[in-house]
């Protein structure tokens, strides 16, 4: 699977397996959303150990997309503010339905936003 075929599947999926680091034996399943051909994903639980502060000591990783694992590179990308309003608006239109409305709701909050991390699919 080639990065475009990974878009593809992180647009047409909503939970994305992640490995943050070399130290984490399992996939862990977030929601991720595509802006301008660019992954994107924010941090629900703002624990100390979570997938956000890992990246954040070693921003190398991995994404699984079905059976196909991708490397990734994870940036605190430098024009988060002018992507803020399309990374929520990608966040509710994608997952704003049922059950999850309360989490695509707040994912858009101030406190998650400040957690967004892009991918970098190598």
């Amino acid at each position: 699977m080639n990065n475009q075929n990974a878009i593809e599947y992180i647009k047409n999926n909503s939970l994305i397996g992640i490995k943050a680091g070399n130290k984490r034996d399992s996939f862990l399943e977030i929601w991720m959303v595509i802006v301008d051909g660019r992954v994107f994903a924010r941090s629900w639980g703002l624990a100390t150990r979570s997938w956000y502060n890992a990246f954040k000591e070693d921003n190398t990783g991995e994404i699984l997309c079905g059976e196909a694992i991708h490397k990734i590179k994870a940036i605190v990308p430098d024009d988060i503010e002018a992507l803020t309003k399309q990374i929520n608006k990608a966040y509710l239109d994608k997952y704003d339905y049922g059950s999850n409305s309360y989490y695509a709701n707040g994912i858009i909050e101030e406190k998650h936003a400040i957690k967004t991390m892009e991918f970098i699919i190598e």
